[in-house]
C-alpha cells in the first residue's frame, strides 16, 4: 500500500515499484494528489485519520507491506498553520501505524526530510547529526519518525526513514511528473519563468559563504528517490532492522549553477530579480549519502542537474500541451 501515492514522489514509487513486480495499491484523498498520477495498480480514495478503512483497505488486498507517503509539505504553511501539519503528518502517521499493528503488517517504508536536522553545523550531512527543525514541517516528520520507533520497540513494525533533500525531475518517458499547486520548488518555478508562466524567479541571497554567493542545495532526480524506497522495501523484507537513511547524492548545486543548466537545456534566458535572504535558508544542504550506497545498495543514476532538468522540461512542455 502507497499512502499518497497520487502524489510527486508516490507516483514515482509506484511506478518503481509496478517495474520490480509489486502490486501497487494507492491510498489517497486527493487533497494534494492526482487522479492522472495513479496508473499501476488500483486507487483507494481515503484519509489517514479514516482507522477503519485503513484496516479494511490493508485486509482488502491482503497488503503486506506500506509506503508511506502521505502528508502536508509546505514549509510557510507550516508555520503558519501548525495544527494542520501535526494532526494530519503526526496524527495521520498514528492512525496509519495503529492499522499496522491491527492487521499485522511488519514492514514500512517512511517518506521523511532533510528538513528534520534544521541548520546544520558540519556538511555534508550524515543521518546521525542532530535534530533540530528550525519550522512545523521538519519537527512534524521529526515526531512521525519517534513514532515508527517506539513501534519497532513495542510491536516489532520495522521501519526504515527516508530523508529527502531536494527531491527534483520527472519520469524520462513523460508519463508523471511535478505538478504542485502552489509550486514552491526551485527548478519547476525556474521552468515556469522560462516558459513565460511568471515573470521572473527570486534569487533569495547572493552574499552566502559559497563559491557563487548562491545557495547550495543537493538535488536528487525522484526516480532515484523512488528506486530508493523500492530498495529500502527490499532491505525489510530481508530482515533489516529500522533505521533511517538520507536520500541525497553528495553533491550540491548553486541556484545559479540551476539557472544556467536551465539555461543550456531550454537555449531560453532566465528572467531573474535577486533578493535579500530569506530567514532560516542555510548556505548549503547536501548529503552525505554512504549509509544508503552501503546498507540498500542503492546510488544514484539520473541526478546530475542537466539530465534532472532535461526530465522536468520534457514534463512540463508536455502538460502545456495536455
Amino acid at each position: 500500500m502507497v499512502t499518497g501515492g497520487a502524489g510527486y514522489i508516490g507516483s514515482h514509487t509506484a511506478l518503481a515499484l509496478a517495474e520490480a513486480g509489486y502490486r501497487p495499491i494507492v491510498y489517497d484523498n486527493l487533497s494534494h494528489g492526482h487522479r492522472w498520477a495513479v496508473q499501476w495498480g488500483p486507487l483507494i480514495e481515503g484519509d489517514l485519520s479514516d482507522g477503519e478503512k485503513l484496516v479494511a483497505t490493508i485486509r482488502e488486498f491482503d497488503i503486506s507491506a506500506v509506503l508511506h507517503f502521505a502528508s502536508f509539505i509546505f514549509v510557510g504553511e507550516s508555520m503558519t498553520d501548525p495544527g494542520k501539519y501535526f494532526a494530519n503528518n503526526v496524527g495521520g502517521t498514528l492512525s496509519l501505524l495503529e492499522a499496522v499493528r491491527t492487521t499485522g503488517v511488519k514492514h514500512l517504508v517512511f517518506s521523511s526530510t532533510a528538513a528534520t536536522y534544521g541548520m546544520p553545523e558540519i556538511v555534508p550531512i550524515t543521518e546521525d547529526a542532530p535534530k533540530e527543525p528550525i519550522n512545523t514541517y521538519g519537527d512534524s516528520k521529526l515526531m512521525a519518525e519517534k513514532l515508527l520507533y517506539w513501534y519497532d520497540q513495542i510491536f516489532a513494525i520495522r521501519s526504515v526513514a527516508l530523508r529527502y533533500f531536494n527531491a527534483a525531475g520527472a519520469d524520462a518517458e513523460g508519463r508523471i511528473g511535478e505538478a504542485h499547486d502552489p509550486e514552491t520548488h526551485l527548478i519547476p518555478l525556474i521552468l515556469d519563468a522560462v516558459a513565460g508562466r511568471r515573470s521572473h524567479i527570486g534569487v533569495y541571497g547572493t552574499d552566502y559563504p559559497t563559491p557563487d554567493g548562491t545557495a547550495i542545495r543537493d538535488y536528487i532526480h525522484v526516480s532515484d528517490l523512488a528506486e530508493a524506497h523500492v530498495k529500502a522495501l527490499e532491505y525489510l523484507i530481508a530482515g533489516g532492522a529500522s533505521t533511517a537513511v538520507n536520500l541525497g547524492t553528495g553533491t550540491g548545486y548553486s541556484v545559479e549553477e540551476v539557472i544556467a543548466s536551465v539555461e543550456r537545456i531550454t537555449a531560453r534566458p532566465v528572467p531573474k530579480r535577486y533578493e535579500a535572504r530569506r530567514p532560516g535558508d542555510p548556505p548549503s544542504l547536501v548529503a552525505n549519502a554512504d549509509r544508503g550506497a552501503k546498507l540498500l545498495d542503492w546510488k544514484p543514476r539520473q541526478s546530475d542537474i542537466d539530465t534532472i532538468v532535461r526530465s522536468a522540461w520534457h514534463w512540463h512542455q508536455s502538460r502545456a500541451h495536455g
